[in-house]
């Protein structure tokens, strides 16, 4: 089932379960290496938290205002930025 994401990335309606959507563009506003959690807000100004697993090229470390590609997983209740390039 698809959901439509609103404003603040949360479902309007249908579960979250799973990948929905990618490429997106955006650019990482946030990131704590020693906890590996960040926040990329799209080229929408939407906001996507994410785990430093989901950087593609498995560094697991990124700098703040990479201009980045992602796509987005249903992960508990929310949404999350997944499969996260450089661009």
């Amino acid at each position: 089932m698809s959901s439509t994401i609103d404003a603040i990335g949360g479902p309007i309606n249908g579960p979250i379960d799973g990948p929905i959507s990618g490429p997106i563009s955006g650019a990482v506003v946030a990131f704590d290496g020693e906890v590996g959690l960040g926040e990329i807000e799209s080229t929408d100004g939407v906001r996507y938290p994410f785990h430093c697993i989901a950087i593609a090229d498995g560094s697991r470390t990124i700098d703040v205002g990479t201009p980045v590609r992602f796509g987005l997983l249903g992960k508990l209740g929310r949404y999350e930025a997944t499969d996260i390039t450089s661009r």
